[in-house]
């Protein structure tokens, strides 16, 4: 019989280990995936479902590809990331907003 360990950590330790490993999980995230994606992994990026859409964002260049082949078509997941960027809104702050009383 295996001999039970028990280990005590304070919480505010644990939260801070507990931040270092999904930091480290992410960082290997994002080293793995890849450069360029199947047409289906970037309609589900994009959110979209049409491959219509998709050719026409392509042929527009709103995004990156690749045609190494006839029927083969990748597309550049950093691309498509930055075009998403392109279209963030900042929330509106009121508490900037000074108000003038007439």
């Amino acid at each position: 019989m295996q001999k039970l360990e028990i280990i005590c950590i304070e919480s505010e330790a644990f939260y801070k280990l507990l931040e270092e490993v999904l930091r480290h999980f992410k960082s290997n995230e994002s080293q793995s995936s890849d450069k360029w994606i199947s047409g289906a992994e970037a309609m589900r990026m994009l959110r979209i479902k049409s491959k219509t859409t998709l050719q026409k964002m392509r042929d527009e260049g709103r995004i990156r590809f690749t045609q190494p082949e006839k029927k083969i078509i990748l597309y550049d997941a950093e691309s498509i990331r930055d075009y998403l960027d392109d279209f963030v809104y900042e929330p509106f702050d009121l508490s900037a907003v000074k108000i003038r009383k007439a």
